[in-house]
């Protein structure tokens, strides 16, 4: 399915239903549900032929990647492994009740399906999930014209007219739904355990700019300048004309993981408890027993708790993330950051290890810090913004531009362990964080050199601005940038 060339964005919306209606969008989703997990097991059936096959083994082989393209291509026409052959094997399922759904909804499926098995085989995933009984969270329509479509303020779908909810004081969205709909989606969140239904229109444009209701000054707005950026798993330091900052990602919601924390352990201690056969003797599970596990009622009702709160933890985090994004884009809009890889932070290490007492060191690493922080959502919420100014975010060469080991004043390299928090100049120190969003800041053109001119030339302003933020964090009292060096 090609992809729309012009820029676009989000507009969720409330919607207005009855009880009918709402069952009959459970209905629709659950539908839904049905047919993506049959497309996904067709598509994986055929997949694993065609792995299995000789020749697509020979072909992982090919040196020419000329050929390779060639032959691979040709294996998945042999083996019916294209999208268009998957939405053939769709259509043939389109009978009955799955008939309601309409062949745009039944594309979009195919499309997802077709993605997640594509992730497995270039390795980007390790195996495709099926969606589990009242998981279906979302159903897309392929455009404006069929299936989900928008019509004078009401949502139509099939025998569905619903209404969206838009304030009279919504300047925002009023100025948003002027623009023409691409396509709609169906939303569904679990709020407090129960099932609301959202729409989201995916809108042609940029999205309006904002303004405050009393004054009518514009909220976010970009403006011109370099900003370096250097992210870490739980902070960010950047570098600007106008600022230089290190700050804790998404602070917000330290609270509610502490709270998280209390109800884990708690929902722990209550299977142990209800499944005592389950665990072994020394409080691993046993995986010889077979049986189902056993959830009392107030597990049930912990478990709920819960997932309200991961919940609260998801839409407080990205609207932090959404607020940082806007201010980093008021310094300047030309952003630089250096490439990282965070899935292989979030992997365990492969290494054993002993401390000084003797004993084994734990292989975590990163995994729990990306997931509570989530800093790669950061830096692709800045690319989105950036994009509807047909910009972009500019990813140095982290190998070549090695910033955590640069000194621009004696214009040499040295390697650093990570607790190594100062950069030592003899005369003074600069906090590490800050000197690598600095001299991030100032690469060359080519994004894969430090230029070290502009490091000179820039070095005086930026050394007034980092004594003054290093003061401002010596009197924060946070304690996870104390342990930053400061």
């Amino acid at each position: 399915m090609n992809k729309s060339k012009t820029s676009s964005y989000v507009l969720t919306l409330k919607l207005k239903y009855t009880i009918s209606d709402k069952s009959a969008l459970d209905k629709y989703f659950e539908l839904s549900r049905r047919l993506y997990n049959a497309i996904l097991g067709e598509t994986l059936r055929r997949f694993n032929l065609m792995r299995e096959s000789k020749l697509y083994q020979q072909t992982r082989k090919e040196i020419n990647k000329k050929l390779k393209q060639k032959l691979f291509k040709e294996i998945e026409i042999k083996y019916s492994f294209r999208e268009y052959d998957i939405n053939k094997f769709a259509t043939t399922l389109m009978i009955n009740e799955y008939s309601d759904l309409g062949s745009h909804i039944k594309a979009k499926l195919v499309n997802r399906a077709f993605n997640a098995v594509n992730k497995m085989r270039f390795g980007n995933a390790k195996q495709v999930k099926f969606i589990k009984y009242g998981k279906m969270y979302s159903i897309e329509s392929a455009d404006n014209r069929q299936a989900i479509k928008y019509r004078n303020g009401n949502i139509v779908f099939n025998k569905l007219n619903m209404p969206v909810v838009i304030k009279n004081n919504d300047s925002y969205a009023q100025k948003a739904i002027q623009d023409r709909v691409k396509y709609c989606r169906f939303i569904k969140k679990n709020i407090k355990g129960k099932d609301y239904y959202y729409v989201q229109l995916v809108l042609e444009g940029i999205p309006p700019i904002k303004c405050d209701k009393e004054t009518g000054e514009v909220k976010t707005y970009v403006s011109n300048g370099d900003v370096g950026i250097d992210i870490g798993t739980q902070t960010i330091a950047y570098c600007s004309k106008n600022e230089v900052k290190l700050l804790e990602l998404t602070p917000e919601i330290n609270d509610i993981q502490k709270e998280k924390r209390k109800l884990q352990r708690k929902l722990d201690r209550s299977r142990r408890a209800t499944n005592p056969n389950k665990y072994n003797k020394n409080g691993t599970i046993n995986i010889k027993d077979k049986n189902k596990w056993i959830k009392s009622n107030h597990y049930i009702k912990t478990q709920m708790k819960l997932k309200e709160i991961q919940r609260k933890q998801r839409v407080i985090r990205k609207q932090s993330h959404e607020n940082l994004a806007n201010y980093i884009l008021s310094l300047g809009d030309k952003i630089y950051i250096e490439t990282m890889n965070y899935s292989r932070l979030q992997k365990r290490s492969k290494k054993t290890t002993k401390n000084k007492n003797g004993k084994f060191n734990k292989k975590k690493r990163f995994g729990k810090s990306l997931a509570n922080k989530a800093p790669s959502m950061l830096i692709e919420i800045i690319n989105r913004k950036l994009k509807y100014f047909d910009n972009e975010i500019k990813k140095i060469n982290t190998y070549t531009v090695k910033a955590s080991q640069y000194n621009h004043i004696d214009d040499i390299y040295v390697k650093k362990n990570l607790n190594q928090r100062w950069n030592d100049f003899g005369e003074f120190k600069i906090q590490r964080d800050l000197y690598s969003a600095f001299l991030i800041m100032n690469v060359n053109n080519k994004l894969e050199k430090i230029d070290r001119d502009k490091c000179i030339e820039s070095f005086n302003w930026f050394k007034e601005l980092h004594d003054i933020e290093i003061e401002r964090l010596k009197n924060c009292g946070n304690k996870l940038l104390s342990s930053m060096g400061i």
